[in-house]
């Protein structure tokens, strides 16, 4: 009997959402945490935010362009990008092997600081929130303002191998479909 109206209860918050029900996460990511040993940077999201919307670089993220020599107009258009995605089919994906697979190494670049073992499911929580909560398109600063952690850590040398792997794939890539394979019947 009490399940039943367990069950009731959340099938109507599902279908009239009440003021204290909502998808939006217990916090948000306020800091993103570049980490390479013992060496730290911080960006904070709301420059982030900021650059999105005015396309002035502030703090670290202006220095930060100057210095990698990044066109501040390119970057704050793959930060405005949106990937229309379904929320439902996007959260049965990441519950599947290959989903949790890629979420197994995608959280050896990105987990929370403060506690990297719940790296998954924070990651599974910003994908499918940041889908949601965005009408369906996923953006980076969709999927920041839905992690669930106020620091979120980037590992550099773990991004700077996944680049040079997707680098050195997309070359052979490139070198197979532009080469001529006629000649070797």
């Amino acid at each position: 009997k009490r399940q039943a109206l367990v069950a009731i209860a959340l099938g109507l918050s599902l279908v009239f959402p009440w003021p204290a029900v909502s998808l939006q996460p217990a916090s948000a990511a306020e800091n993103l945490v570049f980490v390479s040993g013992a060496f730290r940077r911080t960006i904070f999201v709301s420059d982030l935010e900021s650059f999105v919307k005015t396309g002035v670089p502030v703090g670290l993220l202006a220095d930060l362009l100057k210095f990698s020599k990044q066109n501040p107009k390119t970057v704050q258009g793959m930060l405005k990008t949106e990937l229309p995605l379904p929320v439902v089919l996007t959260s049965r994906l990441l519950y599947t092997r290959i989903g949790e697979a890629i979420l197994t190494r995608a959280t050896a670049v990105v987990h929370p600081l403060r506690a990297p073992q719940v790296g998954i499911p924070a990651l599974r929580s910003a994908l499918v929130l940041g889908v949601a909560e965005n009408n369906g398109k996923l953006s980076p600063i969709s999927f920041l303002r839905a992690y669930p952690a106020e620091e979120m850590a980037v590992d550099i040398p773990q991004l700077l191998g996944l680049l040079k792997k997707a680098s050195s794939i997309s070359e052979l890539v490139r070198f197979f479909s532009d080469a001529p394979l006629d000649g070797l019947k």
